[in-house]
C-alpha cells in the first residue's frame, strides 16, 4: 500500500467513488483543486436522471462543506504550462487530460501529492509531482 500521507488533493476520479474508498488509501486531510469543483457544478447538468442529479448535488456539498478548496491560479498555470511541456514531450497528447493536469498543477504548486484514479494516464508528469494511485 502507498505512503499515507498527512494532506493531499484529491483529484475528480477519486470524489466521484470517494463513498467506496477505505479511509487508509486517503490521506489524512484532503483537499480538493477549484478545477474539480467546476467539473462536480458541471455533472450536475449532464445527467437527465433526477435521482443521479440529487446525488451529485449531495457529493458537491459534501466536498465544498468538507474539503479544503486550493484554487487554479497564476502559480498554477504556469505549472500547467509546464506539465503540458511533460505530456506533449512523452508524445501523449495533451487535450484529453486538460482538466486532469490543471488539478495536478494545483497540487504541484502547492506542494501536495495527488491522488487519482487515473495514474496510468498522468504518468509523463510523474517527475514533477507526487501520484499516489487510488
Amino acid at each position: 500500500m502507498a505512503e499515507r500521507y498527512e494532506r493531499g488533493v484529491l483529484d475528480t476520479s477519486v470524489i466521484v467513488d470517494l463513498e467506496s474508498l477505505p479511509e487508509a488509501m486517503l490521506p489524512v486531510q484532503s483537499a480538493v483543486a477549484a478545477v474539480s469543483l467546476a467539473e462536480l457544478a458541471a455533472g450536475l447538468h449532464t445527467t437527465q436522471d433526477p435521482i443521479e442529479r440529487g446525488a451529485r448535488l449531495m457529493r458537491l456539498q459534501f466536498v465544498e462543506a468538507n474539503l479544503d478548496s486550493l484554487p487554479f491560479d497564476a502559480a498554477a498555470a504556469r505549472r500547467y504550462g509546464q506539465l503540458i511541456a511533460l505530456v506533449v514531450g512523452a508524445g501523449q497528447r495533451h487535450r484529453p487530460r486538460r482538466l486532469d493536469l490543471m488539478i495536478a498543477a494545483t497540487a504541484l504548486v502547492n506542494g501536495l501529492p495527488l491522488y487519482t484514479r487515473n495514474a496510468k494516464d498522468l504518468s509523463a508528469i510523474e517527475a514533477a509531482l507526487t501520484l499516489v494511485a487510488v
